[in-house]
């Protein structure tokens, strides 16, 4: 394959290389932070050759590549300049002054999206440990019984279990990371936990004190929450100091005060907090897996594909290595992991055997095998089952059957490993209950997905853009929809232009566009109103539907800032119709003249029209 060629189609219809902020990847996918959404032309993505699926979610437009992703990121990034790397999130140099509303959902977002992007470093690194014990444990299990009183046992275990009793470090990394603080701060809190002084306090056993304050004798190695709610203290801390230190002495006295007191409430509060908080969470999955049986594993295998494409798988992932401390063994997350991929793969088989391309039929074949033989199950979501819709209810029941049959048969996890059947090992002595339950969910989606069939690829949903240039005395449409007589609006303050001469549109498109080349100088908060000063002096106001001020930036999705230069067609607001319909707002658009700037400017060309159209 070309991989030249296919970066620069990939690029190309991604709106080209000024569209992209920033470009990096994971294991099977490139994710595009775009400038501007609207100019990706998805259908013509997913026609081209060695592009599995796309999707846009959570402000990134995915392209999955599968097998073909390392070449064509580095010849993005090399050959054509791409900036790759890290998403910067610029809210987070203030958090104190986000403005998005505070509800139980949006706080249960922060909080999950802080616990994913906290532990994804340390989850290739646990993965590697396992695997590494996992041989370990084969050569004094099938080699050499004697092998693991030798000093190189001893060390090699050391090298698998450091990503595990470091945790708290690699953890506060992440976590500082997320929130925009100085990383060593709080790895240095974090790693105060573990250092050899307070351990051989523990391990002595004696009361100990800090300042006259009673410290808690307790075990943070392999402990997840401690470093997370010392990261977050770090940083406040960090930003608290920084405001009160004189600028001179900020390089001394913020990181010294900072570890400090972040490292003091460690020992005494913010540790044994998190310890308890940590033993909660382990009790509460073993107290799910006890009351609802053999359904806890079921029901999570079946929802976790839906909870890989929101990104909530990753949460999980800490509190398995919490589990494999206390109580000593997973029966719930890890086998529920594995026969999620394991379903994945059966049904990819499913649809290839109901495919009639050939070429199709072969590559879904391979991603099949890589679900079960490697783990990796984004190809399967999005580049088969997801694309063919039907297919994702044979992942659910594969899912849900195979965690019911391994939750019966007892099959639990000892050694945190892949999600994959070359991972079986670490299932130590139930290793023939879980083979039984993957062999039951391969089964299960392979057959309910073959016999549902697969549906045809629904019409892309991202917007195409407008790839043409106007003169900068010309004023468009700014959706698709149907342009009406200003008179005709159910509103009598813009039906008599008491606000000035324009015209009026029916939305059938979420995307609210700019009627001119010009500046942004206003931009109701609410996003349900703009405007644009062109460039030949003429002022332009949208408006987007009628009181709908009322819903309070409900619904509305504000892509620019004020004061930005636009062009016309270019997307300003994305609109919610449906959610915003269904509370009962009329969303004609109005596009108004509020200065015509001495120039005789007659607005036209009723009925349909699609973005861009010329009005004037």
């Amino acid at each position: 394959m070309d991989y030249k060629k296919l970066a620069s189609d990939i690029v190309n219809n991604v709106g080209g290389i000024d569209n992209i902020q920033v470009v990096n990847h994971c294991m099977t996918r490139l994710r595009f932070k775009l400038k501007d959404v609207s100019k990706a032309d998805k259908d013509s993505l997913e026609n081209l050759e060695g592009v599995l699926g796309v999707i846009y979610a959570g402000e990134q437009y995915m392209v999955i590549l599968g097998q073909h992703l390392l070449p064509t990121y580095e010849a993005i990034v090399k050959d054509l300049g791409v900036n790759g790397g890290e998403v910067i999130d610029e809210n987070l140099d203030d958090l104190s002054e986000s403005k998005e509303k505070l509800t139980w959902k949006t706080a249960g977002n922060k909080f999950i999206g802080y616990i994913s992007a906290s532990v994804a470093p340390l989850i290739p690194g646990l993965v590697a440990g396992g695997m590494l014990k996992v041989v370990l444990l084969l050569i004094i299990t099938f080699v050499d019984t004697k092998y693991a009183t030798s000093s190189s046992y001893m060390l090699l275990s050391a090298i698998a279990d450091a990503p595990f009793y470091f945790m708290p470090i690699i953890v506060a990394y992440g976590a500082a990371i997320k929130l925009g603080g100085t990383p060593v701060y709080a790895m240095i809190a974090a790693a105060a936990l573990l250092h050899g002084n307070y351990v051989g306090l523990v391990t002595a056993g004696h009361p100990i004190d800090l300042f006259g304050v009673n410290v808690p004798l307790l075990s943070y190695g392999t402990s997840l929450l401690p470093a997370l709610l010392l990261a977050f203290v770090a940083y406040h801390l960090e930003r608290f100091f920084n405001k009160i230190v004189p600028g001179i002495f900020r390089s001394v006295f913020v990181g010294m005060g900072t570890i400090l007191v972040s490292g003091i409430l460690g020992y005494i509060i913010l540790g044994p907090l998190g310890n308890m908080l940590g033993k909660g969470i382990a009790n509460f999955f073993m107290f799910f897996n006890g009351s609802v049986g053999a359904l806890a594993v079921g029901t999570l295998a079946a929802c976790l594909p839906w909870m890989v494409m929101a990104g909530m798988h990753t949460a999980l992932a800490p509190f398995m290595a919490q589990l494999l401390t206390n109580p000593g063994y997973d029966t719930i997350l890890r086998p529920a992991f594995i026969l999620h991929n394991m379903a994945e793969g059966g049904s990819s088989f499913g649809v290839a055997a109901r495919i009639k391309n050939k070429q199709l039929r072969s590559e879904y074949i391979s991603i099949a095998i890589g679900c079960i033989v490697a783990g990796v199950t984004e190809p399967a979501i999005y580049g088969v089952n997801l694309k063919y819709k039907k297919p994702m209810y044979g992942v659910m029941a594969g899912g849900f059957v195979g965690g019911v049959i391994a939750s019966i048969l007892g099959a639990k996890v000892y050694i945190m490993g892949y999600s994959n059947i070359l991972a079986l090992p670490i299932f130590k002595e139930t290793i023939f209950a879980i083979i039984i339950a993957i062999i039951a969910a391969i089964v299960t989606s392979f057959t309910v997905t073959f016999i549902l069939g697969i549906e045809k690829k629904g019409e892309s949903k991202v917007t195409k853009p407008v790839q043409k240039v106007y003169s900068n005395d010309a004023i468009v449409a700014v959706s698709d929809g149907t342009m009406i007589d200003l008179e005709k609006v159910n509103d009598e303050t813009f039906a008599s232009k008491m606000l000035g001469e324009g015209i009026a549109l029916k939305l059938e498109n979420d995307f609210i566009c700019s009627p001119a080349n010009g500046t942004l100088t206003t931009l109701f908060p609410t996003g349900h109103a703009f405007g644009v000063l062109t460039e030949d002096g003429t002022e332009l106001l949208v408006h987007i539907g009628i009181d709908t001020v009322n819903l309070k930036g409900e619904g509305f999705d504000v892509l620019v800032k004020q004061g930005d230069k636009v062009r016309a067609g270019e997307p300003i607001v994305r609109v919610d119709r449906s959610k915003i319909e269904k509370k009962g707002y009329d969303l004609t658009t109005m596009l108004i003249v509020t200065n015509d700037n001495g120039k005789s400017i007659h607005l036209s060309n009723l009925g349909q029209v699609q973005n861009g159209a010329i009005l004037n």
